[in-house]
């Protein structure tokens, strides 16, 4: 009498447990939308060396893991909007000691703009309906 107790205890255990996320909080993943906030904080904060980290891990995640085009699109926008002063600082001979102290103010608002508009085309896509 106790093993059919139990058995039907365990039985309603895993009826009642959650449901699974809807797909549509699941498309995009966290680590995409945390590097997408990251990435203008560590630029204005003159941290923009280290804003590569952020920069890579929003360029892979965002074409390897979102089906968004618009997403993927942004996540290159902003990789592009970061190596192009990069790509200037390191080629440079008479550079500043720091890329965040070389970098043109322009090409910072370009990548905060990048930025704000991969959060955007993420809030998009979370809130577009599920195909399927």
């Amino acid at each position: 009498m106790t093993t059919s107790t139990t058995t039907s205890t365990s039985s309603s255990t895993s009826s009642e447990s959650p449901a699974p996320a809807p797909a549509a909080t699941r498309r995009i993943p966290l680590p995409l939308t945390i590097s997408a906030w990251a990435v203008p904080i560590m630029v204005l904060a003159q941290f923009a060396l280290v804003a590569i980290v952020p920069v890579v891990i929003a360029l892979v995640t965002g074409l390897g893991r979102v089906r968004d085009r618009a997403v993927r699109l942004a996540a290159s926008l902003l990789a592009v909007a970061f190596a192009i002063p990069l790509t200037v600082w390191l080629v440079r001979p008479d550079g500043a000691p720091s890329l965040s102290k070389d970098i043109h103010p322009a090409f910072v608002a370009l990548i905060v703009a990048a930025s704000a508009a991969l959060l955007l085309t993420l809030r998009r896509a979370r809130r577009l309906p599920t195909a399927g």
